[in-house]
């Protein structure tokens, strides 16, 4: 197939907008693949596997912006083209009425009232733009990631010195004043805070408040390694400062990923001298601390957030909370065959493919991720599921150099049908995650490939399961209540909170007793 290559010198744009573009102009008809980046060497290296790399691409600058088309003709290609140019003139038309400034300083300086910046570049260059921010008295939220943790630790010590928000690298979602940054979910405002060091757990917490009819004061990111040893959470320290002194905030709720021993002793004891009320969800194996005055512990993000409202004081008898649905399970057990015993998660979200390899952690003990805490269960081929395999599709693993999954299924796709093929599957397990940021319809642009998977289970005479999960409130865009008809339709069975697709998943495939 041709392929058409276009270097625009010194033109820079930020990586969401690429990925956005990147996305809608694979989709275009006669297309076979369309790669709109800038000319950095992690985005060299993915044309290289893809086999578009050229001299013209490799002597491309940092600053200059690669626009790859491989399609079905020159005059395909040509097409294209226009249709990709016109996706930055539109762009550009939407804000035409924003100004542009060549450095974050020169914005303060034209912005005085300014107290935030949104940071999407290169990780090469984010930690510098971050200082740059800091420097001149503005918050940060640092989407960029593949940022060193030294530059990390520097750029969260230089925020606490001066009293400011850094959130991040790799933050994806935040809730600041009633405004979603990045990815987010349109919830209703309320008294409830959210400091997560964990983006779709995060969003997962606010979209199950809004469920039970509370609402989000503010919802501070802090980055995946805050509580690492190495940074020893600062951010969630001094966001638990802010939100103690938010006059919005009544309740406080903390979710992360398993942080570092040591740094969770830290921020539990900075928690219990807390004012306000404090639920924490540290997801892992080891059972939470018992509740004691002030701060209550949850094992699961429903379960956190359910803690949340009722400290707001709203009553559970009013609420629906989805109890698991046994008769179901029994079900799907009948369907699948002896052979069927192993449960394979194809996760946009990190944090709902961590809930869920922790519900089947709870049972099995053959479960392996690319994400797994025990070093042993890690997967060294990412191509190659073992036993039951959780993975991670947000993960610099699979997005270096490539749109983050929540934007671009491609690599999802593949995957799922790979599954698809392997007799000892019984389940397929995947989310769908809606709102600001995420793909315009998510489930919609699955749907193909999931019928193909069943298709090709069927014509080995086999069932296969899939259960989906679509992160999103009724005020989402598209509907909530759409997208689940779509799963419905196409045969997929779906869950009603990340907790409940992960005991699902693990219970289908088991024939014991009941958990």
């Amino acid at each position: 197939m041709p392929i058409r290559i276009i270097v625009k010198k010194n033109t820079w744009f930020d990586s969401v907008s690429l990925m956005s573009i990147s996305t809608k102009a694979n989709k275009l008809e006669g297309v076979e693949q369309a790669f709109v980046a800038m000319a950095t060497e992690m985005n060299k290296g993915v044309l290289q596997n893809l086999g578009l790399m050229t001299p013209e691409l490799e002597a491309a600058k940092n600053g200059d912006l690669m626009i790859v088309i491989k399609g079905a003709s020159d005059q395909a290609n040509d097409a294209t083209l226009q249709a990709i140019e016109a996706l930055f003139t539109n762009k550009d038309k939407g804000t035409r009425h924003e100004a542009r400034y060549a450095t974050v300083a020169s914005a303060k300086a034209n912005i005085p009232e300014s107290n935030l910046a949104v940071i999407s570049v290169n990780g090469l260059y984010a930690a510098r733009e971050a200082r740059q921010a800091l420097e001149n008295n503005l918050n940060v939220m640092l989407f960029s990631d593949n940022v060193s943790i030294d530059d990390e630790l520097a750029l969260k010590q230089l925020a606490h010195e001066k009293g400011l928000l850094m959130m991040g690298p790799d933050c994806g979602t935040a809730i600041i004043n009633g405004a979603a940054l990045c990815f987010g979910n349109a919830v209703r405002r309320g008294n409830i805070g959210i400091i997560g060091a964990s983006g779709t757990g995060s969003q997962e917490l606010s979209v199950r408040i809004h469920e039970f009819g509370g609402g989000i004061s503010q919802l501070i990111g802090t980055g995946g390694r805050d509580l690492s040893e190495k940074i020893g959470g600062i951010m969630m320290l001094d966001a638990l400062k802010m939100l103690e002194d938010d006059n919005q905030t009544e309740v406080i709720v903390l979710v992360s990923k398993p942080p570092a021993p040591a740094v969770a002793h830290t921020v539990l004891e900075r928690a219990r001298a807390c004012r306000k009320p404090v639920v924490v969800c540290f997801l892992g194996r080891n059972a939470p601390p018992a509740d004691e005055q002030g701060l209550q512990f949850a094992r699961a993000t429903k379960e956190a957030a359910l803690k949340a409202v009722l400290l707001t004081g709203i009553k559970q008898e009013s609420l629906d909370l989805h109890p698991l649905n046994w008769p179901l399970i029994e079900e799907v057990r009948a369907r699948l065959t002896p052979q069927q015993k192993y449960v394979r998660g194809l996760f946009c979200g990190g944090t709902l493919c961590d809930e869920a390899m922790f519900a089947a952690l709870e049972k099995y003990s053959d479960v392996y991720s690319n994400i797994q805490p025990d070093p042993s269960k890690r997967l060294k081929d990412l191509n190659q599921s073992i036993a039951h395999t959780f993975l991670d599709f947000g993960d610099d693993d699979f997005t270096n150099g490539k749109p983050h999954p929540m934007i671009d299924p491609t690599n999802r796709i593949s995957r799922l049908l790979q599954e698809a093929r392997d007799p000892e599957v019984g389940v397929i397990v995947m989310d769908f995650v809606l709102g600001f940021g995420a793909h315009e319809d998510p489930v919609g642009v699955m749907i193909d490939a999931i019928k193909q998977a069943k298709a090709i289970a069927a014509r080995e005479q086999r069932p296969l399961e899939i259960l989906g999960y679509v992160l999103g409130t009724d005020l989402d865009t598209p509907s909530l209540q759409q997208q689940c008809q779509m799963l419905t339709d196409a045969g997929v069975i779906w869950a009603s909170s990340s907790t409940n697709t992960g005991l699902l998943a693990r219970e289908f495939v088991c024939k014991g007793e009941k958990a």
